[in-house]
C-alpha cells in the first residue's frame, strides 16, 4: 500500500531544517547547504544531477533507499523557489534546470494558482491551492501503488505531522550548527502525535533516524 512518508531530510545538530534568508543565491537559506554534505558525497546524489564518481557505504546506501518506489512528490513552495506571492510570469520552473531530479508528478502547495508545468524527464510540476489533503488525494491518486514522499520543509512537514498522514520520517542529523534557521522540533511534539524512534545509524558524516508512527 502507498505510504506518505519523509526520507533524507536533513537537520542540524541545533535542529534546524534550513537556514534563513533563502534567496537566488542561497536556495536552502543561509549556510542551509551545510546540512546536506552527508548527502553531496554520495553516489546515488550525484548521480542524480548527472555526475560520476561518489562514495558508497552507509550513507550512500541511505540516500538510495530514500528514492525507492516514488511515485509522487509534496513540495512547499519555497521549496520549489524563492518566488513569493502570486507568481509574476511563468519563468520561474524550479532551482533544478530542464531536468528536475524527481522523474514523478510533483504536487506544489501554494496559495496562487499556476497551469501545470512538463518538464523533462518524467516531472511534472502541479500547483495545488486547496491544501494538504488535497495534495496527498492527488499525489497518492498519482502514485499508484508506489509512495509519496514529502520533501519539505519544515512548515509543509509539520502540517501533515499535526494532521496525523505521515506514516515515517528518515531524519539525518548532520553535525554541524547554524544558530538560525526553520527550527523544526519547535511547535511540534512528535511522542504525542504517536511518533516513537526506531533505528538510530551513526556515520562519519550524520545520525540516521528512522521514526514511526505507532
Amino acid at each position: 500500500m502507498s505510504k506518505l512518508i519523509v526520507r533524507g531530510f536533513s537537520l542540524s545538530l541545533d535542529g534546524y531544517g534550513a537556514g534563513p534568508e533563502q534567496s537566488l543565491d542561497n536556495p536552502l537559506g543561509v549556510n542551509g547547504t551545510k546540512l546536506h554534505g552527508w548527502a553531496f558525497a554520495t553516489r546515488t546524489f550525484r548521480k542524480m544531477f548527472g555526475q560520476e564518481g561518489g562514495e558508497a557505504g552507509i550513507d550512500d546506501d541511505f540516500a538510495a533507499r530514500s528514492m525507492d518506489n516514488l511515485g509522487a512528490w509534496i513540495l512547499g513552495r519555497n521549496m520549489f523557489g524563492p518566488v513569493r506571492g502570486p507568481w509574476p510570469d511563468a519563468s520561474w520552473k524550479g532551482w533544478w534546470g530542464d531536468s528536475p531530479p524527481y522523474h514523478v508528478p510533483v504536487f506544489v502547495l501554494t496559495h496562487h494558482a499556476r497551469d501545470p508545468i512538463e518538464m523533462e524527464g518524467g516531472t511534472v510540476f502541479h500547483f495545488v491551492t486547496d491544501g494538504i489533503e488535497s495534495a496527498r488525494r492527488q499525489a497518492r491518486a498519482a502514485a499508484g501503488n508506489r509512495d509519496v514522499r514529502i520533501g519539505g520543509g519544515v512548515a509543509t512537514i509539520h502540517q501533515y505531522l499535526k494532521a496525523g498522514l505521515i506514516d515515517d520520517l528518515h531524519l539525518v542529523i548532520s553535525p554541524v550548527l547554524l544558530g538560525k534557521g526553520e527550527s523544526f522540533f519547535a511547535g511540534i511534539d512528535l511522542p504525542a502525535l504517536g511518533y516513537r524512534v526506531t533505528d538510530r545509524v551513526p556515520t562519519p558524516q550524520a545520525t540516521h533516524l528512522t521514526i514511526v508512527r505507532e
